[in-house]
This record gives C-alpha cells, sequence and structure tokens, in this order.
C-alpha cells in the first residue's frame, strides 16, 4: 500500500503513519491470497488461523489498553490506524470481535471488566461483542438470571468471553458472560470469511460485577469506531483496485478510467473513502479525549462508514464488469465483508435518528484545530496589532491599515502580505474573528493580487496591488467564453501586437461583478500558431477602456451578478502584461492561492447546517424528516472535519489540492441539499410567502445555490481533476491526444 494512503489527518501522526505501513506489511506478507481462499472454501469455523499466532506477536490487541492493565495506552484512534490495514488485507479470525470486546470493557471499568483486559491484550483470551439481542433479565435472590438470544455475534464461536445487551426492567444493560454459559450455534454469514454465530441463554446466572456499567450510546461509538475502521480499509481496497482495473482494462481501443462515466464511478469512490476515513478518525479522536460530544462524533461515523462502504464495494465490482461478478474474483468477499459490517451497525434509520436526536438537542461539534504550542508564542503580538486596527474609528482608515499591514492576504510575500506561515494564518483569522474587526471583501481581487504579486512588475504592484489590499479597487476575471466554459485552453479571444500594446477582440461570459469593476484579469491568445496551452497571454485591463461592452445576464434568482462582456478592438498597453508574453496560462494557473489556508469548505453565502437548525429546532418534524436531519448533519461534519484536515496537512507541508477540492466538492453539495430539505420540508410555504414562515429566506437559497455546483468548475469537471489527480486515472482521450 502506498503510504500517501494515510495522510495526516485529525489527530493522526507520523507515528501513525509508520505504525499503518508496518501492519500493512505484516498483511501483504502475512495473510496471502492462498490463506484467504483457503478460508473462503473452508466450512470449519473455529478452525485456527495459521497466522493467529503471528499477529497476536504483533502486539496489535494491547494498541488501545492502558498501560496499567497490560496495554500500550495508545487509545481507539491507534487502533483504528491498525485496523485499516487489516480490513484492507481481508483479514479473518477473532482479533476484530477481541478488540471490539475489550475496547467495551475498557469504558466500562470497574474490577472485573479490568481484570479481563490483560487477556485480550495479549491473545491469550478471545472476545465477542453482540450489538443487539432479545436477551432479558430477571433479578432473582440477587442474581440477574438472562434468558433469550443473539443473532449474528461476530466471533462468538470462539470468543471466551461474550458481551451482550440485556434487556432489564425495561432497561438496556450490557452484560458479560462466558462462552461456557451460553449456547453457541455456528450460522451461515454473508461474510463467508470469518464466523458468526447465534448465542442463547437459557437462565443463566450472572453476577453483579459482569453486568457493565457503560451506556448503550458508548456501545455503539466504540462498536461505529472498530468496525468502522474495518470498513475504511475494505474502501481503501475497492478503490484502489477498481481504479487501478480502470487505467489497464481497454474497451474501444482505449481504457475504460478514461470514460467520463468509468472515472466519475471511481471519482466518487475516493470521495467517500476520504469522508468516511475523516469522520471515523474523528470519532476516534473524540473518544481517546472523552469529550462530551464523543457519542455524537461516533454516530456520525456509524451513519457514514458502513453505508459508504457498502457502496463503494458495490461500484468496484461494477467498474470490474463481469470478472468482478465472479467467485474468484476478491470484489465480492470485500463486498460481503462490507455488508456484514454494515449489519452490524443496525438499521440506517436507527443510525440517522441517533445523529438527528443530538443536533436537534443543540448539542455542537466543535471545530476548533488543536494546534501546536508555537501558536500560543505568536499570538500575542498578532493580538496586539489588531488590538490597535479595532482602535481606529474612521472605517476607511482601517481598510488603509488592514491593508498596509498585510492582513487581508497574510499568506503573500512582504509587504503586500505577512509572509505568514499556514500556522500564522490560522493564529490570524483566529484573533481577527475575535476582535470583531470586519474584513473587507476581496472578491476576485484575491485572485489578481495572487497573480500580480508573483508574476507582475514593481509598478503594477504598486498601482493595482495596494489598492486593491486597501478595499478601493474591484476587480473582476474574464477568462470563460461562451465556447471554452471550464475549458480555458480553448479560449478564441485574439490579442493582436500592435504599437506600444496590444488590441483584443472577442467575447467574455459569466464575469462576475464585471458591471461594478475597476479592472479586469484577462487572458488571450496571443500566438494562434501554438499549442493550445501555449500562446496565451495574461493581461490587466482598465475596464473603462473604450471598447468594452458589458451586458448582465439576469440570472434564476432575478438579480444580474454575472454578465457578459464583449471586447471590440480594446487596446491594452505592454505595460499591463502580467509576466511573459505566451505565458499567460502559467500565470493563471500558478499564483500564490495555493499557500492559502481556507478554515472552512463550506458556501457560507449559501445554506449551512446553521440554516437547517435554525429551522428543525423546535419544529415538529416527522420520521422522514428527522432521517433527513440526520443525514445532513453528518454530512456537514464529514465537511467540517475535511476542512480541518485540510489545515492540518498545510501545516505539516503536505499538498492538499485533492483533499480540498473533495471538501469543496462536498461543501457545494451540502449546501444544495439543506436549502432543498428545507423548501421541500415547507410545503406550499416554501413557495408562496406565509407569515412567520421563512420561506424566502430559503427559497432565495435554493436558487442562488443551483450555480455552485457550476461556477468555478462545474461537479463535472471536478469529479475529472480528482479521479485524474487523486487516482491518477487517464485524462480524457480528447485533453490527452
Amino acid at each position: 500500500m502506498a503510504r500517501t494512503s494515510y495522510e495526516l489527518g485529525v489527530g493522526v501522526s507520523e507515528d501513525h503513519l509508520a505504525l499503518a505501513d508496518a501492519v500493512n506489511g505484516f498483511v501483504e506478507r502475512t495473510v496471502t491470497p492462498e490463506i484467504v481462499r483457503a478460508a473462503v472454501e473452508s466450512t470449519d469455523a473455529g478452525k485456527q488461523l495459521p497466522y493467529w499466532d503471528a499477529l497476536v506477536a504483533q502486539d496489535l490487541l494491547s494498541l488501545h489498553v492502558s498501560e496499567e492493565l497490560g496495554g500500550q495506552g495508545a487509545g481507539l484512534l491507534t487502533l483504528a490506524v491498525a485496523l485499516e490495514p487489516l480490513g484492507r488485507g481481508l483479514h479473518t479470525g477473532p482479533f476484530v470481535p477481541t478488540a471490539l470486546a475489550s475496547a467495551v470493557l475498557a469504558q466500562a471499568g470497574g474490577a472485573w471488566a479490568q481484570a479481563q483486559l490483560p487477556g485480550l491484550a495479549d491473545g491469550s483470551r478471545t472476545g465477542a461483542v453482540a450489538t443487539e439481542s432479545n436477551l432479558t433479565g430477571s433479578l432473582r435472590d440477587g442474581a440477574l438470571v438472562v434468558d433469550g438470544t443473539a443473532d449474528g455475534v461476530l466471533g462468538a464461536g470462539t470468543a471466551d468471553v461474550i458481551i451482550a445487551p440485556v434487556t432489564v426492567d425495561g432497561a438496556r444493560r450490557w452484560v458479560a458472560f462466558e462462552n461456557v454459559d451460553l449456547t453457541v450455534s455456528t450460522q451461515d454469514s454473508v461474510d463467508v470469511l470469518r464466523g458468526s454465530a447465534r448465542v442463547q441463554a437459557d437462565s443463566v446466572e450472572v453476577s453483579a460485577d459482569r453486568v457493565l456499567e457503560v451506556s448503550a450510546a458508548r456501545v455503539r461509538a466504540v462498536a461505529a469506531v472498530v468496525l468502522g475502521a474495518e470498513a475504511v480499509g475494505v474502501m481503501s481496497w475497492c478503490v484502489s483496485t477498481a481504479s487501478e482495473y480502470a487505467k489497464t482494462r481497454v474497451q474501444f481501443g482505449r481504457p475504460i478510467g478514461q470514460f467520463q462515466g468509468v472515472k466519475h464511478k471511481c471519482a466518487q469512490m475516493g470521495i467517500a473513502l476520504e469522508k468516511a476515513r475523516a469522520v471515523l478518525w474523528d470519532a476516534a479522536f473524540a473518544l481517546d479525549r472523552d469529550d462530551d460530544t464523543a457519542d455524537y462524533a461516533a454516530a456520525v461515523a456509524a451513519l457514514i462508514v458502513p453505508d459508504a462502504a457498502v457502496q463503494v464495494a458495490q461500484d468496484c465490482i461494477q467498474v470490474h464488469g463481469g470478472i468482478g461478478f465472479t467467485w474468484e474474483h476478491d470484489a465480492h468477499l470485500y463486498y460481503r465483508r462490507a455488508l456484514a459490517l454494515r449489519g452490524l451497525l443496525g438499521p440506517r434509520d436507527e443510525r440517522a435518528e441517533a445523529v438527528a436526536e443530538y443536533a436537534l438537542s443543540g448539542l455542537t461539534l466543535s471545530s476548533e484545530l488543536e494546534l501546536p504550542a508555537e501558536a500560543e508564542q505568536i499570538r500575542g503580538a498578532i493580538r496586539a496589532e489588531l488590538a490597535e486596527i479595532a482602535r481606529i474609528d474612521d472605517e476607511d482608515d482601517q481598510l488603509v491599515a488592514l491593508g498596509d499591514g498585510g492582513w487581508n492576504l497574510p499568506h503573500l510575500p512582504r509587504p503586500y502580505g505577512r509572509s505568514a506561515s499556514p500556522l500564522e494564518q490560522v493564529v490570524i483569522s483566529q484573533e481577527i474573528k475575535a476582535s470583531g474587526i470586519q474584513m473587507p471583501q476581496l472578491l476576485m481581487g484575491t485572485w489578481a493580487v495572487g497573480a500580480i504579486v508573483p508574476h507582475g512588475d514593481e509598478r503594477q504592484k504598486q498601482e493595482l496591488v495596494v489598492p486593491t489590499l486597501r478595499g478601493e479597487l474591484v476587480w473582476c476575471q474574464l477568462f470563460s467564453e461562451p465556447g471554452a466554459g471550464s475549458d480555458l485552453a480553448s479560449l478564441t479571444t485574439k490579442a493582436t501586437k500592435v504599437d506600444g500594446g496590444w488590441k483584443v477582440t472577442g467575447q467574455k461570459i459569466w464575469t462576475t461583478v464585471a458591471q461594478f469593476a475597476d479592472w479586469a484579469m484577462l487572458i488571450a491568445r496571443t500566438s494562434p500558431d501554438k499549442p493550445k496551452h501555449e500562446g496565451i497571454t495574461y493581461f490587466v485591463l482598465d475596464m473603462s477602456t473604450p471598447g468594452i461592452t458589458v451586458r448582465p445576464l439576469r440570472e434564476m434568482t432575478g438579480s444580474a451578478l454575472f454578465n457578459e462582456v464583449f471586447l471590440d478592438d480594446v487596446f491594452i498597453p505592454d505595460a499591463n502584461v502580467v509576466g511573459a508574453v505566451d505565458d499567460g496560462w502559467h500565470v493563471a494557473r500558478t499564483t500564490l492561492a495555493g499557500e492559502r489556508v481556507a478554515l472552512s469548505q463550506k458556501m457560507e453565502a449559501y445554506a449551512t447546517d446553521t440554516d437547517l437548525l435554525r429551522f428543525a429546532i423546535g419544529r415538529e418534524l416527522s420520521p422522514v424528516a428527522r432521517y433527513r436531519v440526520g443525514e445532513l448533519m453528518a454530512e456537514s461534519r464529514a465537511v467540517d472535519v475535511i476542512g480541518s484536515r485540510v489545515v492540518l496537512k498545510q501545516l505539516s507541508g503536505i499538498d492538499v489540492s485533492t483533499t480540498s477540492s473533495v471538501g469543496k466538492l462536498l461543501g457545494m453539495a451540502l449546501g444544495q441539499a439543506i436549502s432543498e430539505f428545507v423548501v421541500a420540508e415547507l410545503g406550499i410555504a416554501g413557495v408562496v410567502s406565509v407569515p412567520g414562515e421563512r420561506s424566502d429566506h430559503a427559497l432565495e437559497q435554493l436558487i442562488a445555490g443551483r450555480a455552485t455546483t457550476i461556477y468555478g468548475g462545474t461537479t463535472e469537471v471536478q469529479l475529472n481533476v480528482i479521479g485524474e489527480r487523486m487516482l491518477g486515472l487517464p485524462r480524457d482521450a480528447a485533453v490527452a491526444g
């Protein structure tokens, strides 16, 4: 497995990456295809695995157990990191059920539970947990007497200790049984590699110390992390296997990964993996810290991960076509494993309801980053400087101070920014928010400055960058054309060399705020005989220049934010060329924007979880509506966590391009989904003005939000980018040619 499969994320360290690499190496050496296939065909569910002793010797069962009880004290997050490559290798045997049992006992505490942990941690005893049961208990002569059954208990056939929920006087309690006290019967399972069993209790007496002091929510949380981590491993195998097949399988004279239907399916698989891994690690991290919201975070993981694993496994089979449906191919084994793991975590409606219950109760999941100690060393000076600016009464003077101080785009080099590292940018953003200072909205000016600072000359920087940062200039971007859209290399706007400059003729479209802009960024073809990515020059254009016609485009909203712009022999002086002639493609693509830290992947101008909760809390919602609230809140958390991962990667100097693209894609879709839910839930009040309802705002968000998956590169273009850059799929035939 490539090391990049374990990129730094929330709470994940270099030590975790090294552990993942080591476990992956062990799996590749030990869990051989021959062993896996022998297990598939075996009818002996209790057969000892040939690699069990070697796996136990890796000391992975003790990762999450405290040191005083014979473990390593590394926590559930470390266990989750180790479980992913095990899941990717399709390991079988009692490892996962034993790890789950010890994790539940560790959460419960108590003398009896603690006494079991050393044996479970060193592999001398094995365990299992029933996530559901029909067991009931009653008190007789001071003892709990249990009757009933539990089906599909993973690993129960070989477990020494079995933990199961028992209903006692209408309340659910978690009880630990010895295997010998139960009747255990092997059951057929969709997962042909790992045994499950029915356990039956017939008037089994249980001592008080075996009734665990742990909540049902916490058991569900631990199960979501342990089983979910293995499911992420299943997804990882499916994504890499499907994308590798798509690169090499040829149909109609080219790799199938070049067809957008296949490429987009693989890209969606990769996105699902990123999302699942992010929320899984988030939940494990929260449980390790024993956050008040840990069960909420785990409920999010329980809702997202298992269904994503099933879908990705299905898609893996689909990408492989007929070969994927054969018994000989491993794809069905991963699909079966995903189905089994999902079943263990319960019905989707119950998982969605758990998230909805937390969200509608007003509980909030924190998105604060845990920054290194260095952050506090620089915070004081930043806070003091901003306090001085906050004391400036005149709004214009304050804007000048912000611009000249480099606060608007602190990632830029001085004097235009503050040459701020990613960590400094995070601290600056936090302190600006705390100070209450209203920052100027530079809009397209951000992109203009990002191009001019690294590629422009000194005059351009002084005359254009400085006033832009002070909020004195409004910019627009003359890139897209009617026949080009996102394919900027196909632009036809022509710049012809004349004495002292260039004459530009052409048409641009989808130009935001062109009717108000003072200046524009313009790319035009200056050498039509050169290949299409060459022969393009980047200009800055004074929008008051003769020959420019701006025609507003009325949008679905009724307003006109976008425009089409006609250029008829517009003269641009040589002094307004940014960078070298014919090198505009490089200028347009190679800006300093990549060094900028964005703290949110959500489209804050459109619907967010804040709008959703404002609508839903206190409102009478149907079960279907609550289900949808749960789904949307889980998606929102995923976007937040991916945003945090982007920042943490930047702090570590890791490329964030694909993770950022995933976050933005999910964020745009989330805003649309939230506004669609609110309007649909309002019924008639969603489409007409009704006193006391928020229909106007919701409908405006819905209609305006339709544009978010179009501008800046459509969803389909972004899926191409993710498929090619994240998964290495071949570029489209027309582009590759």
